[in-house]
C-alpha cells in the first residue's frame, strides 16, 4: 500500500515536465497604428467603461434591449454554450490527476469435487469478500499532451465565453438599428400622410379649375399623379413599418413589454457624449471578437503540443489496494491486505504517417487561426475608423439637406405662387413637390444613418459590455 502511494505521489511530481507547444505570442498588429487624425475626436469619454443605458438616452430603447438581453433565443443559445464549453474544459483537466475507483464484492461458489479430482464425490461451497480502491491508466503527462489538450478545452472555453459577449453587443447594435429605423418609417409615414393630405386639397382645387375652365385637364392628371405617387409612398412606408416591429420583435424575444415608456422623437436621440477612440491596440483588450480570436489561436498552439507529445512514448499507470477474505468478520484483518501496481508503456512503431498529418494539421490550424486573428484587428480598426469618418461627414450630410429641405420648401411655395398667379404651368409645382417630398425623405434617411453610425462606433469600441444597472 505504501509503496503504490509513493509511486502515485511521484507520478503526480513529474506529470507535466515538459511542454512542447509553441510560446504563446500575439501577432504583429495587423493595422496602422493609430486612427486618421482628420476624423478622430478629442474625446475623453471610455466606450468600454460605459453600459448601454448610459449611451442612449431614449428610455423605450433601453426597455427594449433591457428585454432582448433577457429573452433572446439566440443569446440564451450562446449563453449555454458557455456552459458546454466549461463542462468540456472540467471533462478535460479532469484527466491531469488520478482517477480513484472503490469497489465491494461478494460471491459464493459451488464447485464439484470431481472437477479437482475424478475420484472424489460432492462439492464443496467457498465464500469471498474483496473490497478496495484502485487507480486505472492514469497518464504520466512526461510530455505534456494531457496539460496540453487541458489547455486547448480551457482556451476553447474562454473563446465561446468571449463569442457570447459579441454576440450580446451584437444584440445591441441589432436592436438599436432597428428601432432606429422603425423610428424613420414612423416620421415617413408621417411625412406621405401629410403630403398626401396636401396633394388631395391640390386635386380638388385642379378639379375646381378645371371645371370652370380655367385651366386644361393636363394639370389636373398631374395633380392626380402627384396625389398616386403619396399614396404609393405610403403603402410602402406601412408595409416597412409592419416588417419592422416584427423583426424588433424577434430581436426582443417575441413580443413587446406592456408598459413600455413614451418613445423620444428621431431629432432627439443623439448622445451628446463624445467617445475616445484610443488607438486600434487598445481594442484587442476590449473587443470581445478580438479577445475570441486570441484565444482559439491558443487553443491551436496547445493542441501542437499535444500532437508533438504523440511522437512519445505514453506510460501509464494501474494499482489497487484492498482486503479479501473467506470470512466477512476477518475482511480487514491483517492477512487480508491485497494489491497491485504495475506500469504500461505503448509507442506506436507504424502508423503510416498519421502522427505526422496530426502535428501537419495542428500546425495548419495554427495558421488559419493567426490569418483570423489578424483579420479580427483588421476589421475592428475599419469598423472604428468607418464610425470616426461617419459621426464627421454624417453630421456634414445632416446639415446640408436640413438647408437643402429649407430651400425646397421656399421653392415650392414660389411655385404654387406662380401657378395661381398664371405665371407658369402645373409642371413646375409638380416639379417643385417632388424634390420637396424626396428631400424631406432623404433627410430622415440621414439622420436615421447618422443615430446608426452612432451605435455602430460606441459597440466598435467595445462599449455596452458594462452591465452594472
Amino acid at each position: 500500500m505504501n509503496r503504490m502511494l509513493c509511486a502515485s505521489v511521484m507520478a503526480l511530481a513529474l506529470a507535466g515536465c515538459v511542454n512542447m507547444a509553441p510560446d504563446h505570442t500575439r501577432p504583429p498588429l495587423a493595422s496602422a497604428p493609430a486612427y486618421d487624425p482628420e476624423y478622430r475626436p478629442d474625446g475623453t469619454v471610455v466606450a468600454s467603461t460605459l453600459s448601454y443605458r448610459d449611451w442612449f438616452i431614449d428610455p423605450r430603447l433601453v426597455a427594449l434591449i433591457d428585454t432582448a438581453v433577457a429573452n433572446n433565443r439566440d443569446l440564451i443559445a450562446a449563453t449555454a454554450r458557455i456552459e458546454q464549453a466549461r463542462a468540456q474544459y472540467r471533462i478535460q483537466d479532469s484527466r491531469r490527476l488520478p482517477t480513484a475507483v472503490a469497489n465491494a464484492s461478494a460471491s459464493r461458489t459451488r464447485t464439484p469435487l470431481g472437477t479437482v479430482d475424478p475420484a472424489a464425490s460432492g462439492s464443496v461451497t467457498t465464500d469471498r469478500f474483496d473490497v478496495g480502491v484502485g487507480v486505472t491508466s492514469f497518464e504520466l503527462d512526461f510530455w505534456g499532451r494531457v496539460a496540453n489538450l487541458s489547455d486547448a478545452a480551457r482556451a476553447q472555453y474562454l473563446a465561446t465565453e468571449a463569442n457570447q459577449r459579441a454576440f450580446y453587443l451584437s444584440l445591441i447594435a441589432d436592436v438599436a438599428s432597428t428601432y432606429f429605423e422603425l423610428l424613420e418609417t414612423d416620421d415617413q409615414i408621417d411625412l406621405a400622410q401629410a403630403t398626401l393630405e396636401s396633394r388631395q386639397e391640390g386635386l380638388r382645387i385642379a378639379q375646381l379649375r378645371l371645371d370652370a375652365g380655367v385651366t386644361s385637364a393636363l394639370p389636373f392628371r398631374q395633380a392626380e399623379t402627384l396625389l398616386t405617387t403619396a399614396e404609393q409612398q405610403l403603402a410602402s412606408e406601412k408595409l416597412a413599418q409592419a416588417r419592422l416591429r416584427n423583426q424588433l420583435s424577434v430581436l426582443v424575444g417575441g413580443g413587446f413589454p406592456a408598459d413600455l415608456p413614451a418613445a423620444l422623437p428621431m431629432v432627439a436621440q443623439e448622445n451628446a457624449m463624445v467617445l475616445d477612440a484610443a488607438t486600434p491596440s487598445d481594442l484587442m483588450l476590449v473587443r470581445p471578437d478580438i479577445v475570441a480570436a486570441e484565444e482559439q489561436l491558443r487553443a491551436a498552439r496547445a493542441n501542437i503540443g499535444a500532437a508533438r507529445a504523440a511522437f512519445f512514448p505514453s506510460i501509464s499507470l494501474t494499482g489497487s489496494a484492498g482486503f479479501a477474505s473467506s470470512e466477512l468478520g476477518d475482511l480487514f484483518g491483517s492477512d487480508g491486505l491485497s494489491w497491485s501496481f504495475g506500469p504500461s508503456i505503448s509507442l506506436p512503431i507504424f502508423d503510416w504517417g498519421a502522427r505526422e498529418a496530426d502535428l501537419d494539421l495542428a500546425r495548419a490550424r495554427e495558421t488559419e487561426q493567426v490569418a483570423l486573428y489578424e483579420k479580427a484587428v483588421q476589421t475592428a480598426f475599419r469598423e472604428v475608423s468607418d464610425g470616426l469618418a461617419g459621426r464627421r461627414w454624417l453630421a456634414e450630410q445632416v446639415a446640408a439637406q436640413e438647408q437643402g429641405v429649407a430651400a425646397q420648401e421656399r421653392i415650392a411655395r414660389l411655385a404654387r405662387l406662380r401657378y395661381r398667379e398664371g405665371v407658369a404651368d402645373y409642371l413646375e409645382v409638380l416639379d417643385a413637390e417632388r424634390n420637396l417630398f424626396s428631400a424631406r425623405q432623404q433627410l430622415l434617411a440621414t439622420r436615421r444613418a447618422y443615430l446608426q453610425n452612432g451605435t455602430t462606433l460606441f459597440v466598435a469600441l467595445g462599449g455596452g459590455l458594462d452591465r452594472s444597472p
